[in-house]
């Protein structure tokens, strides 16, 4: 367990020795929301009706930004090799990045709703109800984004092809993330969000694991 929680501190730490990631994630996350309403144009109940999708699509392809360099930077240093022959099962190793990454990516975004919410005109329940699918279906997305990250860690334009391929796996959870914002059947939408983020984070450190093996090979 020691070994475990050190490779989550580990990656905590990396990210914030490099500095600006999270912090450029949030501000991607936010301009999204900045640059929709122009588009729109200035119907505050047209925007109310469209934020459920936007805060979701902001959240997903601000979780792309840093997909890239999940496993790349440990490939290119050896690190990933060394993970291979620890005493530490690899499929451990892949469940402690998810959390890391989770933390880095998908919490920052949880906590700057307040500002997409005000920029998309949504009252205080829809702020509410999206900042919960997020909690729930956010796993989902960063499981997800582990697998995509393993298939195309050895592939030179890894970074470009992982979220084609991960694309069709989070369309559901995106589906259901708009639902459980929308209100109507928002209830039985998060119970999908939860069990889909339970049945993926439980399975995706194992296929993620398999696809690193298999690239090493």
């Amino acid at each position: 367990m020691k070994g475990f929680l050190a490779l989550v501190v580990r990656d905590l730490r990396l990210s914030l020795r490099v500095g600006g990631e999270a912090l450029t994630l949030v501000l991607f996350f936010v301009m999204i929301g900045v640059v929709v309403p122009f588009a729109i144009g200035p119907d505050r109940v047209l925007l109310a009706r469209l934020a459920p999708g936007i805060v979701w699509i902001a959240a997903f392809l601000s979780m792309l930004l840093g997909l890239d360099r999940l496993f790349r930077a440990d490939d290119e240093d050896g690190s990933l090799l060394l993970f291979r022959h620890a005493a530490i099962p690899l499929e451990a190793i892949v469940a402690a990045k998810v959390i890391a990454h989770w933390l880095l990516t998908a919490l920052p975004l949880i906590v700057a709703t307040p500002v997409l919410a005000v920029l998309l005109s949504m009252d205080w329940d829809g702020w509410w109800r999206a900042v919960l699918s997020l909690l729930l279906g956010t796993p989902a997305l960063v499981a997800f984004g582990t697998l995509g990250a393993a298939l195309t860690v050895s592939l030179r334009r890894g970074g470009l092809l992982a979220p084609v391929l991960i694309l069709p796996l989070c369309l559901p959870v995106l589906i259901f993330g708009v639902g459980a914002i929308g209100g109507v059947g928002a209830g039985p939408a998060l119970l999908f969000l939860a069990a889909i983020s339970l049945v993926v984070a439980a399975f995706a450190p194992f296929a993620a694991a398999l696809a690193l093996r298999a690239a090493a090979d």
